[in-house]
Parts: C-alpha cells; sequence; structure tokens
C-alpha cells in the first residue's frame, strides 16, 4: 500500500501531475495543512486542498487525511510531527512517499530531513521510503510581472487619450509601484523574524544508526543539557546505570562520546575549555532525542 504525503501550498499541477503522470499505485494521501500568510492566501489554500482531495480520489482512487501542522515556521515541532507520521505509515506496513515541493521551506525541509533520519534508523526498510520535488514547467510571477507591464502600456495610451485621467493615474501609480518592488525585490519581500532569528538552521542528518549504550548518552544529554566534561558525564551515566564508576566504564563513554561527535555521527557537540571539553547534544541530536519516547530509554546495553 502507497501512502502519500503531500504539502498544500499554493500549487496544484505538480502535486498530482506526477503521481497521473508515472501511473504510480496512491492508495492513501495525507494533506499537510497550515495556515501561511494573509487570510485571502488560506482561503487559496483551501481551495486548493479541497480541489486536490476530490482530484486524487476521482483520478486516482485513493481516499485523503487532512493533516494540520500548527506552525509552519517551526521547524522542530514540524520534523517531530513529521518522524512520527512517517514512522506510524512504516508500522502500518505502507511504503511512503513524501512530496517536498510545496509549503514553506521549513516544513519541507522538516519532512525531508525526518524521512531521512528515518531512513538511517531503519536500514532494512529504506526502500519503502521516498522524498521528493517536482519541478515546475514554469512559474506564473514571470508572467504576471509581463502581464502588468502591458497593462502600464495600456494604460499610458489611455491617460494620453481619454478623460479617464484619475482612474488611470491610480492604477498606473499602482502598477508601476509593483513592478519596482517586483524587479528590485523578487517574489518575497522582507525577512521575519522567527524565535529571537532571521534564520532557521537546518541541521543535516547522521549517516549511521545509534547503538543503545549511545542511546543512553543521548538521553542523559537531552535531560541535563550540558556536562562540563566527558568525565562528569560518565559519572553521571554510572549513578544512572547503577555502576560503578571505573576507568574501563570511563574509557567506554569517552569512546561512544566521539563515535557520536562532529567526527562521528553528529549528534553532540563539544566546547574545549581548559583540559576538558564542554559536551552538548548537537541540534540534530537534539532532534533525535525530542523524536524518541520516554519508554524507548529500555535498553540492553553494550
Amino acid at each position: 500500500m502507497q501512502t502519500h504525503i503531500v504539502p498544500v501550498g499554493f500549487d496544484y499541477d505538480r502535486l498530482i501531475a506526477p503521481l497521473v503522470r508515472e501511473q504510480l499505485d496512491v492508495d492513501r494521501v495525507i494533506l499537510l495543512e497550515g495556515a501561511v500568510g494573509s487570510e485571502a492566501n488560506v482561503e487559496y489554500s483551501r481551495h486548493l486542498a479541497e480541489k486536490l482531495e476530490k482530484d486524487y480520489r476521482n483520478l486516482l482512487g485513493a481516499e485523503t487525511e487532512s493533516f494540520v501542522v500548527d506552525d509552519v515556521y517551526a521547524y522542530d515541532e514540524a520534523f517531530e510531527q513529521a518522524f512520527e507520521l512517517i514512522n506510524d505509515e512504516l508500522d502500518a506496513g505502507n511504503e511512503v512517499w513524501v512530496n517536498v515541493s510545496a509549503m514553506p521551506r521549513t516544513v519541507s525541509f522538516a519532512f525531508a530531513t525526518a524521512a531521512h533520519s528515518i531512513m538511517v534508523e531503519r536500514e532494512g526498510e529504506r526502500d519503502r521510503i521516498h522524498t521528493y520535488y517536482t519541478v515546475p514547467e514554469k512559474y506564473l510571477e514571470t508572467e504576471l510581472a509581463e502581464e502588468l507591464r502591458k497593462q502600464v502600456a495600456l494604460l499610458e495610451s489611455l491617460k494620453d487619450g481619454e478623460d479617464v485621467a484619475a482612474d488611470v493615474d491610480e492604477r498606473l501609480e499602482t502598477a508601476l509601484d509593483l513592478l519596482d518592488e517586483f524587479d528590485e525585490r523578487g517574489t518575497t519581500i522582507g525577512a521575519k523574524e522567527i524565535d529571537g532569528s532571521h534564520i532557521v538552521e537546518l541541521p543535516v542528518a547522521s549517516f549511521s544508526n545509534v547503538k543503545p549504550f549511545e542511546e543512553v548518552i543521548l538521553f542523559l544529554l537531552g535531560e541535563h543539557g550540558e556536562f562540563e566534561s566527558v568525565s562528569e558525564l560518565a559519572q553521571e551515566l554510572a549513578r544512572e546505570l547503577g555502576e560503578e564508576y571505573t576507568d574501563s566504564f570511563r574509557s567506554k563513554v569517552i569512546y561512544n562520546v566521539d563515535r557520536l561527535g562532529p567526527g562521528g555521527k553528529g549528534y553532540i557537540e563539544q566546547e574545549e575549555h581548559g583540559k576538558s571539553y564542554r559536551t552538548r547534544l548537537s541540534r540534530i541530536g537534539e532532534l533525535w532525542v525530542r523524536s524518541h519516547s520516554a519508554d524507548e530509554r529500555e535498553h540492553d546495553l553494550l
């Protein structure tokens, strides 16, 4: 059974055309919906979602389900939702296709990175996870701009020959302002601040699976945030596991922290201070901990 996860933005053709043209066996479609921009934008997006839902059913015979992304600019929340959604589909025995062509980039990248992370963790099922993007044949923005230029020329002609100067002046001024803005700044304007920053950083997932003892270390860092040294981390881990803190145990922790660090899987980052290394989770490490439930902490330690 094929499940397609499709983000609904301001596109139609590239969310359904590839499925029809490639003659894919689409059994189920999950439409990702979220409020983007003005009320008019939201209404337009909802209209497209309704149209897509009808055409998925009529053209492909697929059942559809809506899934609401609460905040389309909150990368961490979108990643967590994607991680759970894709895993649920795989657990149900379904093949999962993730379309990242539409919606804000935060949602697209969150779903793509989550799919990548799951491919790493579920190595034997990688052939059942697909992330894809469809290139449009053309973008309408340039055609809209060209049409505005033609309207400007028409309005200028009307202004010279007819007694509609007041209306033409207003239309001409508006059109020229839009063209100036388009020519200078493209199709998007400004930079919105999200959580105190104008940059939403997107982490890169590890290419290696996480071993049981490594999981324990990651969960511990998730609980405590940061340790001043690897030795301090090892001491706390020994207390939590009820083990004796020995040189052998400390060496085991150091070895696994190295494997999880920047030169290994990238889930941990370290900052040198004096003879020690301040140790904490990296961004992808934080996402890994966030995406794995507490009951997964029952491990058979190495």
